[in-house]
């Protein structure tokens, strides 16, 4: 019975993710600028090459994807959900689905499956274009396009963008508004963890190496943790940090909706 429910709730969640147009927008919108910002990191890489005369190898062209995926995957899980508080029409589904845990949990079941295909697919119009702009003689030839090398990528970066759009469902699940959610995940993506590092001081290093940008670099193989330096741990331990984060977005969003009125 319980199963039924949540299948029911989450045939809902579906209808509703593909009946408005901002949908599809969102996801358009993450295909442009994932090309866009590959592409710009590609060609930068590309450029360094060029100056240095030949004095690097050839690189895989999802290698500036993975760079990438920090920019472009959060928008449409963050709508999922605020634009219902926005709406007001947070209330007809909490009196469609009245156990609440059961409302988050068919959000989740929806939009991880749909970002981690949204992922895959963007990066793999974006490693395209990377190979196909960046292999003219223009920029050295510099790129490559290792099959298994480049899926593997891709499969990561579908990965990614699936928890993190979780992730981003809890927090907009917990703060309740488009502007705040923005500016907490943003922060937990991208502000808080920089912030840290250029402090230089070790205890909060050590504390943004396990924040969402540093973990997503650990499992996408990085070997890079943006001071130079290699990454303190392997991709397992970077897979682990991202669902640690995932799951306490998730339960902090569903203690907040559990505990306040729609």
């Amino acid at each position: 019975m319980r199963t039924r429910e949540l299948g029911q709730a989450v045939g809902a969640e579906w209808a509703k993710l593909w009946s408005v147009r901002s949908t599809w927008w969102c996801l358009a919108g993450a295909v442009a600028l994932m090309v866009m910002s590959a592409l710009m990191l590609g060609g930068a890489t590309a450029t360094d090459m060029l100056r240095a005369e030949g004095g690097g190898t050839r690189f895989p062209a999802s290698e500036p994807v993975i760079s990438a995926t920090s920019f472009a995957q959060f928008a449409l899980a963050m709508l999922v959900i605020t634009s219902e508080y926005a709406s007001g029409s947070i209330r007809s589904t909490l009196q469609a689905t009245p156990i609440r845990g059961r409302v988050i949990a068919a959000k989740a079941l929806v939009v991880g499956p749909v970002m981690f295909a949204a992922g895959v697919l963007s990066g793999a119009v974006a490693t395209a274009v990377v190979y196909a702009v960046l292999s003219a003689d223009l920029f050295g030839g510099y790129v490559a396009l290792p099959p298994a090398e480049v899926a593997l990528d891709l499969l990561g970066v579908g990965v990614f963008f699936a928890l993190v759009s979780v992730m981003t469902l809890g927090v907009g699940t917990a703060v309740r508004s488009a502007a705040g959610t923005l500016t907490v995940v943003f922060m937990l993506l991208m502000g808080l963890p920089l912030m840290l590092m250029m402090t230089g001081v070790s205890a909060a290093v050590e504390v943004s190496l396990r924040m969402p940008l540093f973990a997503d670099l650990a499992f996408m193989g990085s070997t890079d943790n943006l001071t130079g330096g290699p990454m303190p741990y392997g991709a397992g331990e970077g897979l682990a940090w991202l669902l640690a984060w995932t799951v306490a977005a998730m339960a902090a969003g569903h203690v907040v909706l559990r505990r306040r009125d729609a």
